[in-house]
């Protein structure tokens, strides 16, 4: 059930959750949200990066005992279908548990980083989860969301919690300094403004929209993402087009990778920051933005490693005004060390660069002040933590880009403000779908009971009436005049049942309407559905 306010859940201590409801949701900032042992971060607040101990970052999903955890899970199940009524008056909710670059700095960011090509054994494991039905991961450079409809909320946002530290290694404790986790309306809500680009470093950018329909398309491919999930992010994908079309939010925008040009030309001296010799690493889309923007920034030459060069040849048709160089990832060292300008955007696990690479490196040219810049936009980090202590590199990621978002803040947060009434149309658009399916049981169960009755009562009037007085019209006439009884009795309280935002009856009163007709006529839905959701559940353990 799509609740009418959302809930926040911020975490003091080690274990102790409370549970408070939100504000109204027009009362939110544009970037606003609660997180676990923080304020929410469209406040003033910075997480200050931690130095990450190990140049080497891998993610392991690898690891997980499934003998040990289907036998375990079933058992856990079993116990959940023991202790039913505790649920029963508790839905299910929409949650989105996550970390971003507002909360969490890139060396945590990294480790929870999900490569697309893991979506759907993650997906599968979360579903695996004893409290999880539906779900679905958004992990890109700037952020790590996992959205889930969990049969009880506060289990299953410990059993997401927990799955998000055994597949990072990174304690729950720590975790929770830099995690938030929203629940129905607020969850949706912050969806829709990721797909709009509102809650992006760089406001309006349009990389994520693309990311979120890359969700769904590998969602559609797994078993886990369920009509609930599956609609909230088309209705998401909706609302990101709807701002961009209806809004001048995205004239003028930034991407991350423009930011990072931005960010590198700001640290270059002014007078030689045009004839600083450029490289870049990594020609997917972030390497293309990068030398796109480059080239519009007047620099005349590039160079550019990847793995293949048709993807350059690619990009060098298209962009005729820069001289684009290919070299083989074999001769990334060699070309590093006649280069002035580092840009790092591959999809590589671990990384690109370490200390002893960088400092067999010769300084950069005297013109930029001898140090050898890396501009570092992939999540997991191209480039080590350890490059930063080399005397002669200095070394940006994706955190610090924030230095040139900023300079344009108070025209970021109009432009938000702009986008806010069609977000607010879009999730109640989506509440009154997901309200609707609150009903459709009670519906269905009282249609075949009444058909029931109606076929049980038109059999006895037929066999009244006998084989010789009854013609073929005649019987189609009896059977027409008992289903118009039945549709017109059912109306009536059918109409009753309605809850789409077609008119002024709330959702309360629906579902006291709803709850009376299942005592009336014994449908007793909302126990069938918590036992089918839960042998489901159970069937799937143990397979």
């Amino acid at each position: 059930m799509a609740a009418t306010s959302g809930v926040a859940i911020t975490f003091a201590g080690a274990g102790k959750a409370e549970a408070f409801l939100r504000r109204s949701s027009s009362s939110r900032s544009p970037c606003s949200i609660g997180s676990f042992g923080g304020p929410a971060y469209g406040g003033s607040r910075r997480v200050a990066p931690r130095r990450s101990p190990r140049c080497e970052v891998r993610l392991d999903l690898e690891e997980k005992s499934k003998s040990a955890s289907a036998s375990a899970s079933a058992g856990a199940l079993e116990q959940f279908k023991i202790s039913a009524d505790r649920y029963m008056k508790e839905r299910s909710s929409i949650a989105v548990i996550g970390l971003s670059v507002h909360t969490a700095p890139v060396e945590m960011r990294e480790k929870l980083a999900v490569p697309e090509a893991q979506w759907p054994r993650a997906i599968g494991e979360l579903c695996n989860l004893n409290h999880i039905s539906e779900a679905a991961v958004l992990s890109t450079c700037n952020r790590m969301e996992i959205y889930v409809v969990a049969l009880s909320w506060n289990p299953g946002i410990r059993e997401v919690m927990d799955w998000m530290a055994k597949t990072s290694g990174i304690p729950v404790a720590e975790l929770r300094q830099h995690l938030f986790v929203l629940l129905d309306s607020d969850a949706t809500r912050h969806l829709f403004e990721v797909s709009a680009g509102l809650d992006s470093l760089v406001l309006g950018e349009g990389q994520i929209l693309a990311q979120v329909k890359q969700v769904v398309r590998v969602g559609q491919g797994s078993r886990g993402l369920g009509k609930n999930i599956d609609r909230m992010f088309k209705d998401a994908i909706t609302a990101g087009k709807r701002v961009r079309s209806e809004t001048n939010i995205a004239s003028g925008a930034v991407s991350v990778s423009s930011a990072a040009v931005e960010l590198a030309l700001m640290k270059l001296p002014k007078s030689h920051s045009a004839s600083a010799r450029m490289l870049v690493i990594g020609a997917g889309k972030m390497g293309k933005l990068v030398i796109k923007h480059l080239a519009a920034k007047g620099c005349k030459r590039v160079v550019v490693v990847n793995r293949s060069v048709e993807r350059v040849d690619a990009i060098r048709e298209e962009m005729k005004d820069i001289e684009i160089i290919y070299r083989p990832f074999s001769e990334m060292l060699t070309s590093s060390a006649v280069a002035d300008v580092i840009f790092t955007s591959t999809a590589s696990e671990t990384p690109l660069f370490l200390k002893e690479h960088v400092e067999a490196l010769p300084p950069a040219s005297e013109a930029v002040g001898s140090a050898r810049l890396f501009v570092d936009i992939s999540v997991p980090r191209n480039v080590g933590s350890c490059v930063s202590n080399v005397e002669h590199a200095r070394v940006y990621n994706v955190d610090d880009l924030k230095e040139v978002v900023e300079a344009n803040k108070e025209d970021r947060l109009r432009k938000a403000m702009e986008a806010q009434s069609i977000i607010t149309q879009e999730l109640k658009r989506f509440e009154a779908w997901r309200d609707s399916l609150e009903t459709v049981p009670t519906i269905k169960k009282l249609r075949s009971y009444a058909d029931r009755i109606r076929a049980s009562e038109l059999e006895k009037c037929l066999q009244k009436i006998g084989d010789d007085a009854l013609t073929k019209k005649l019987r189609k006439a009896v059977d027409e005049l008992s289903s118009g009884i039945v549709n017109k009795l059912l109306h009536g309280p059918l109409q009753h049942l309605r809850c789409d935002g077609t008119d002024g009856r709330t959702l309360d009163e629906t579902l006291e309407n709803m709850h009376a007709l299942n005592r009336m006529f014994s449908l007793d839905t909302e126990k069938a559905i918590l036992e089918q959701k839960i042998k489901a559940k159970v069937e799937k353990s143990k397979s």
